[in-house]
């Protein structure tokens, strides 16, 4: 299979390498994803650098969100396991953790629903308490938490 890997720590441009390796075996309690669609999310840049709160062993696939078909033809959101990250054909992931990929959303809007929006959400409602009718102000909505944050605003009546 084809895989984005890291050998080295440093900015993703420079460090990714696309590379012929084997498809991942899953460990106890975890499933084999064929990935359909993996969102490019900011923790991955901070993996590539090893700057983020989990630092796989190298060499590692980054890719911490994606959309992806399990072996009996469901289609699920996972967080993959690293070192077997999303943005790779396969990838491996918690079985517990899958979640079923909502059937409106295409495969590529499914691997972006769960962390942005998810981060967002809790912000916006469960810290911010946002009601309908208020101002929100969003800082660097230009992709991932905020621009989830602007759309889930915006439904909030916002």
């Amino acid at each position: 299979m084809q895989a984005w890997r890291v050998h080295e720590n440093g900015e993703p441009s420079e460090v990714m390498r696309l590379e012929e390796t084997e498809r991942p075996t899953p460990g106890d309690g975890q499933v084999l994803l064929r990935v359909r669609a993996a969102n490019i999310n900011f923790p991955d840049a901070l993996l590539c650098r090893g700057q983020y709160q989990v630092r796989p062993p190298l060499p590692f696939t980054p890719g911490v969100e994606i959309c992806g078909e399990t072996a009996d033809g469901r289609r699920v959101i996972a967080n993959p396991a690293l070192p077997y990250g999303g943005f790779a054909e396969y990838a491996v992931a918690d079985a517990a953790a899958l979640l079923a990929a909502p059937e409106a959303l295409d495969d590529a809007e499914a691997a972006a629903l769960h962390i942005g929006y998810q981060t967002g959400w809790f912000g916006l409602h469960r810290r911010a308490h946002l009601e309908a009718g208020e101002t929100l102000l969003v800082h660097a909505a230009a992709g991932g938490v905020g621009s989830a944050a602007v759309q889930l605003g915006k439904a909030a009546g916002a």
